[in-house]
């Protein structure tokens, strides 16, 4: 082993470079994210309407295509944060967020019920002084 990991000391140190910028992008990123979800996102029914409905087509279309591409990145982001130094599951469940799929709802709902991530995410808002999420149903939060 002692061989092969000096025979990789330039990877490895990449790796541990490109963790520590994992480490502080999430830092920023996440409870940017966590704030800007509606207090009561988590106990509608359905998935509220989007506020771009009514934007030009080609503008909605970049938009979207932007916001898939940056949850596609957090949800990488964060599987890579589970066993590197960062907030992994936070910053999938943000990933998920951003990203459009069937049944996204439920799984965003799912995710946050647990109440491990349901803690995470009223602490990081109250850190920064924003109201705390309504929990949702079944939630032990």
């Amino acid at each position: 082993m002692i061989p092969w990991l000096r025979a990789h000391e330039a990877l490895l140190w990449w790796l541990g470079v490109g963790s520590a910028g994992l480490f502080c992008l999430s830092l920023a990123t996440v409870p940017w994210l966590v704030v800007r979800i509606p207090p009561d996102y988590f106990t509608r029914e359905s998935r509220p309407p989007l506020r771009w409905v009514r934007m030009h087509p080609v503008l909605k279309v970049l938009l979207r295509l932007a916001k898939n591409i940056l949850g596609a990145l957090l949800v990488a982001m964060g599987v890579a944060m589970l066993v590197l130094p960062g907030q992994g599951i936070l910053t999938i469940l943000m990933g998920v967020m951003l990203l459009d799929f069937p049944g996204k709802y439920r799984l965003e709902r799912w995710l946050a019920g647990r109440a491990a991530v349901f803690r995470a995410l009223n602490w990081v808002r109250r850190r920064v002084g924003v109201a705390p999420i309504a929990p949702p149903r079944g939630c032990r939060g």
